[in-house]
């Protein structure tokens, strides 16, 4: 056997086995030409045709360990999946390297065995060149921005297939956005691109949630947005100090692309973006109260006594994720529940279910009316796949996989036959196609039950990083290149047209999106491990989301993956999420291995032995309930003013050059400026004060800004400085 696919499996970051690598190449590159080959087959042989002369090459095996898909136990289930290979199907992985080519080379090429029984087609390889026509740059909005003649086409077989072009940039400027980003505030110097990717921890300058806009800040003041969901990447004068350079891709026959350009402020430029995308929605008023989660709290039992635990130690619970509630098939039934399976893939309600007193819910119902008594909101996981294998006994996830492929109801390959994930997360599992309507109903319709009849109140909608492959093919007749970044909006927003349906004042709680995002709130950051250098990039990410339109974002705080923190991690973590648009610790399933990796405070008091963790924990939930209605009346005001809840100090102080030296200080609303603690040991800390009168939250010390400041900083204590404006209002928060 010999497998060869041009495009590869669709991964962002890394050529598949048998990919082409570049897939497009440009003139006077050179080309990766990858193959697996059986080992009957021997050696594989590429004959290459340049311009009607042949020659034959032999293919250089590679010396790599994936060859196949082996997931074993990396310290836990999503390190163990996302540390798997490349699944190829137990075959050997070949490369040969060929060109570079020049403009107007006629070129293809084929696979063949050492005994040439065995040959592939022939494979075109077109030759691209950078042209200056081709297609068309509509700029809207302010002017003087776009550098002369540095509008590019790259013309394949005489249509355009990527743009590119550049904006000029004056020194001390800095760009802010592009979605939300780990590793720096200020994007100048770096490279990065725009498409959604699944980073299981370590994101570097890949992201979850990338947004093709961004703030230019120092001078007057501007900003841009690339108007489209195919892919972009951006060169922020890493390559020449003086421009940011972007490329794009577009559809080679309708070759278009929009830049919008907005001057002004950064809340001017953010409102001007979005007039395009439009705002964002708010959460529901309950959101900004504590959460709490992990993946091991997987039965009734579990979830009442964790409640319970916390509010006997004094610490408020406002909402509770539900994550390992049903049993990762249909997800959404609720797992052990008895029931008649629908085989046309229609949906189940509450009175189709009985849950045996020995299962692991015997009764949900009265468990959510028991949480809400108690204050607590509920939240349940999602993924939006159907898996390609399946439950034991789950019949109602065979009609489900039936269903959705008799229906068309799937996101499908080029060839019209369903598509299977191609990532490393539920591999093989089909994708309902939210770019339908009567698909996102068909979908949510099943879990309506949910919220009507038995009172959940949001749902955490996980994944959407699902669609790889730039050929899928779409039910709007879109393909790939244009939606698969449009995809986890779409889910989003069918979960949102659910809660619309069912009258709930909820939410998702999602971690992936594009521009828009914001419109279906809220989101978190993904998965971190439990380290000082994620708590800093988690920082970023929150102030870079928020920057780019992402207003009520979260994060684990303390980590989510690996060892747990140490007791002052947690608590330098907790207290930065104390004044974080939503608070809400979590863990990622550990097998229920003793000890525990639970991130619920007791359990990191017992497990480091540091008494002190929760009477600090309390401490800070106690300040978190009473900052809510300041956290309500911000979020409204900002959504109203065009500035995030959690952002940088550039967006209300532009042009004081010294905030660019705290790139982790942040406001929280108009009125307080928060400083995290973002290194161990830490006995005092240094803060910059931007202009105007501030008040330490703690002692009631004024200070004038423009300044630095330096004050002990106690387990207990984050700086907190508040304007002087609303010291009286905000003072009973911080001393009651």
């Amino acid at each position: 056997m010999i497998r060869h696919n041009p495009p590869g499996r669709g991964h962002a970051y890394r050529p598949s086995l048998d990919q082409r690598d570049p897939v497009q190449p440009e003139a006077g590159e050179q080309v990766t030409l990858g193959v697996l080959v059986s080992q009957a087959a021997g050696v594989p042989v590429v004959e290459l045709d340049v311009n009607g002369r042949i020659m034959a090459m032999d293919a250089h095996r590679l010396d790599t360990a994936d060859s196949g898909l082996v997931l074993g136990d990396a310290g836990g289930h999503l390190a163990a999946a996302a540390e798997a290979g490349e699944d190829t199907g137990g075959l050997d992985a070949w490369q040969v390297m060929v060109g570079p080519f020049a403009t107007g080379d006629r070129v293809r090429y084929r696979f063949r065995s050492a005994d040439a029984r065995e040959t592939t087609s022939w494979f075109a390889l077109p030759i691209g060149s950078w042209e200056r026509s081709g297609g068309r740059l509509v700029v809207e909005g302010a002017e003087g921005h776009v550098a002369p003649t540095s509008v590019q086409w790259l013309v394949v077989d005489g249509k355009p297939v990527r743009a590119r072009f550049a904006l000029t940039l004056s020194a001390g400027e800095h760009i802010v956005g592009l979605g939300e980003r780990f590793h720096s505030l200020d994007q100048r110097g770096w490279a990065v691109d725009a498409t959604v990717f699944e980073q299981y921890c370590d994101q570097g300058v890949r992201t979850y949630l990338p947004v093709p806009f961004a703030h230019v800040v120092g001078g007057d003041g501007w900003g841009f947005h690339v108007d489209t969901t195919r892919r972009v990447w951006f060169d922020i004068g890493k390559q020449d100090a003086g421009m940011l350079r972007i490329e794009v891709l577009v559809d080679p026959d309708d070759p278009q692309v929009t830049l919008r350009l907005w001057d002004g402020s950064p809340a001017d430029v953010l409102s001007g973006f979005f007039d395009v995308v439009g705002k964002p929605a708010r959460i529901p008023d309950w959101a900004y109260r504590p959460w709490i989660s992990s993946n091991e709290w997987n039965t009734q039992e579990r979830v009442e006594s964790e409640v319970a635990r916390s509010l006997e130690e004094g610490i408020p619970v406002g909402a509770i994720v539900i994550e390992a509630w049903s049993d990762e098939g249909t997800i959404h039934i609720w797992r052990d529940a008895q029931y008649t399976p629908r085989h046309d893939g229609e949906p189940l309600r509450y009175q189709d279910f009985t849950f045996p007193p020995d299962g692991a819910w015997p009764d949900p119902k009265g468990m959510i009316d028991r949480l809400h008594a108690q204050g607590v909101k509920v939240i349940l996981w999602q993924i939006p796949v159907v898996p390609d294998h399946d439950i034991e006994n789950d019949e109602q996830l065979v009609a489900d996989r039936v269903a959705l492929q008799e229906r068309g109801f799937a996101v499908l390959e080029e060839d019209g036959s369903p598509y299977r994930n191609r990532g490393w997360w539920f591999p093989r599992a089909l994708l309902p196609d939210f770019t339908r309507p009567e698909v996102r109903e068909w979908w949510t319709e099943k879990r309506r039950y949910l919220l009507e009849e038995m009172g959940v109140d949001g749902f955490k909608t996980d994944g959407g990083e699902h669609t790889w492959g730039d050929e899928l093919r779409f039910g709007d007749g879109t393909r790939g290149d244009l939606t698969n970044n449009r995809y986890p909006n779409l889910y989003a927003q069918a979960f949102h047209e659910l809660l619309k349906r069912a009258g709930t004042d909820g939410l998702t709680f999602s971690r992936a999106g594009h521009a828009g995002a914001g419109s279906f709130p809220g989101h978190w950051a993904g998965d971190e491990r439990s380290t000082w250098e994620a708590f800093r990039a988690s920082v970023t990410a929150g102030l870079t989301a928020g920057a780019s339109g992402i207003f009520s974002w979260s994060w684990d705080h303390g980590g989510f993956s690996g060892e747990l923190p140490s007791a002052e991690l947690y608590l330098r973590t907790g207290a930065m999420a104390v004044f974080s648009p939503i608070m809400q610790y979590h863990a990622e399933f550990n097998h229920h291995r003793v000890p525990s990796h639970d991130r619920t405070p007791w359990n990191i008091a017992e497990q480091s032995g540091d008494p002190r963790v929760l009477d600090v924990y309390r401490g800070l939930t106690e300040l978190r309930e009473r900052l809510v209605p300041y956290l309500i009346e911000q979020a409204k005001l900002g959504t109203e003013n065009s500035k995030p809840l959690l952002r940088a100090l550039f967006f209300d102080h532009p042009h004081d050059e010294r905030v660019w030296e705290f790139p982790l200080q942040y406001l929280l609303g108009d009125d307080l400026l928060v400083s995290p603690v973002t290194e161990p040991g830490a006995t005092e800390w240094s803060t910059y004060l931007p202009e105007g009168e501030w008040v330490d939250a703690w002692t009631g010390q004024s200070h004038t800004g423009g300044r630095v400041v330096t004050r002990a900083v106690p387990i207990e204590e984050i700086p907190v400085y508040v304007r002087v404006s609303s010291w009286e209002k905000l003072r009973g928060v911080f001393t009651p």
